[in-house]
């Protein structure tokens, strides 16, 4: 690339950050000379003016540019790495995020979110031309309508960047992902850089935590609410106490969080956190189909929804009474064993049971769905006896959180590919069994070509997706506490009575 056109393109980035809003006209000389000091440039020649810029094209265009002048290497790491710091230059401080955003508060809490998570994906914090790469659908089951999709927004490790990371000094700076000490961090090989990254104090609880979205954004306004401290998921009274205060500085969002147990958890349990966001998910729209009394509480509506997990909803006005009787439920939930369905409350002093809690607010009252977990392990399901059980791995073997848990599978990039050649190898008939990628899904193809009579390249698309969908209904049963059966309503009313 020549300087006149690498000076294009930084032009281009230049008018991008300028039309978005990310610094003011007069910065404009400023950050201009930022991005030049970065790509090592002493020399600039263009004064156009470049409206509606595709971001991923100029990007790319500089990044060719650093790779061919050796500045970085030609691997996704450094070019993630190298592209952050190019946005970031072109940012504002922390603390102007933070008072534009409580300016707007004032107007609403809406308004400041709208703010906030358009800044988020303007400053490329979240990649938009990556999440749209995303497979998405949904499915009608015996639930509801449940959404999945193929994460293909996580970019792929390669191999340049895990020989690079193995060699690479071991940092504890920052601690985890959640951190705070995140915002603005440079990154490095086997830390992804942040420099375009802003984060929201929020207090809730009487303790200081903060707000930011999610890079990936599974859905609409994907948000995560951390502690400010480094300190373990813990699932207690405060927790419930966190998420109602954090539903009422945002009505307009849920909030939940995953639970702190292994294998029923997240993927991140050393630091306490919540997911939330401005969607509606299948397990929110489901009705409860056994009411509860619980003795003291006449005036909650409680009970259990008819859902593939083992949920029991809470619903009133005063959150505060919502979280005694959370408290109490929790409480029996934590040393609960009914050996007849398969649950044990610990085993060898191993604690098994915990809970997945999610707040919303639904019209005048308040909400709190408490999920039934339990991380109990077998012979025979050794990765989870309340976990997706084998013969449901060829779609889905990683643990069910909170996103999972309500509705939503997110399911492993492989699948792409897989489902492309399993479509062409249905339809011109070839052998399945022989393939060593695609034998795992032998059995259900079998099953699926017994329940459609006719498969063809008219609906096989939507074939394999309701498909796949009815298989994430059927991975949620596993992990549900309680069976859908008799025997398990039975058992799980018998708790609610034990409360």
């Amino acid at each position: 690339m020549t300087i006149f056109m690498i000076d294009t393109s930084v032009r281009k980035l230049v008018c991008y950050g300028m039309e978005k809003g990310l610094f003011d006209k007069r910065d404009e000389i400023f950050v201009t000379n930022k991005i030049l000091e970065i790509l090592d440039l002493d020399t600039f020649d263009c004064e156009e003016t470049f409206s509606d810029v595709d971001l991923e094209s100029v990007l790319g265009e500089i990044l060719r540019y650093a790779v061919e002048k050796g500045i970085i290497a030609d691997s996704i790491t450094e070019k993630d790495l190298f592209d952050t710091k190019l946005m970031g230059a072109m940012l504002p401080r922390p603390s102007y995020v933070t008072d534009k955003f409580y300016e707007l508060y004032k107007s609403s809490p809406k308004d400041a979110t709208d703010f906030y998570y358009n800044f988020s994906c303007d400053s490329d914090y979240i990649r938009r031309y990556r999440i749209k790469k995303d497979l998405k659908w949904k499915t009608e089951t015996d639930y509801g309508t449940l959404d999945i999709t193929v994460n293909l927004s996580k970019p792929e490790k390669d191999p340049k960047a895990i020989a690079a990371a193995k060699s690479a000094p071991q940092s504890g700076y920052p601690k985890c992902l959640l951190c705070k000490e995140c915002e603005g961090y440079a990154g490095r090989i086997n830390f992804p850089a942040r420099q375009n990254h802003r984060i929201i104090p929020v207090r809730i609880n009487d303790s200081d935590w903060f707000f930011q979205y999610s890079p990936y954004v599974y859905y609409n306004e994907h948000c995560i609410v951390f502690n400010s401290k480094h300190t373990p998921m813990s699932i207690n009274p405060d927790t419930f106490r966190k998420l109602f205060d954090f539903v009422k500085l945002f009505p307009h969002y849920f909030v939940g969080s995953n639970a702190d147990l292994p294998i029923v958890g997240g993927s991140i349990l050393s630091h306490d956190h919540f997911q939330g966001g401005n969607y509606t998910f299948a397990m929110a729209k489901a009705e409860i189909e056994t009411e509860l009394k619980f003795k003291g509480f006449e005036d909650i509506k409680a009970g259990i929804v008819k859902w593939p997990m083992s949920v029991i909803r809470l619903c009133a006005k005063d959150t505060d009474k919502i979280i005694r009787l959370a408290t109490k439920i929790l409480s029996a939930w934590r040393g609960y064993s009914d050996e007849t369905v398969g649950i044990f409350s610990e085993t060898e002093g191993i604690p098994h049971n915990t809970i997945t809690p999610i707040a919303r607010k639904n019209g005048e009252n308040f909400e709190l769905d408490l999920v039934l977990r339990n991380n109990i392990t077998s012979a025979e399901h050794p990765l989870g006896v309340f976990h997706p059980h084998s013969e449901l791995h060829h779609i889905k073997k990683e643990n069910i959180g909170l996103i999972e848990v309500m509705g939503l599978a997110v399911l492993p990039a492989r699948l792409k590919a897989e489902m492309a050649d399993l479509k062409s190898c249905i339809l011109e008939n070839k052998d399945i069994k022989s393939n060593e990628t695609l034998s795992k899904h032998y059995d259900w193809v079998e099953e699926i070509k017994s329940k459609y009579p006719v498969i063809n390249k008219d609906n096989i698309d939507s074939v394999i997706n309701d498909e796949i969908g009815i298989v994430f209904s059927k991975v949620l049963e596993h992990a549900g506490v309680f069976k859908r059966d008799e025997q398990g309503k039975k058992a799980f009313i018998k708790f609610a009575k034990s409360v």
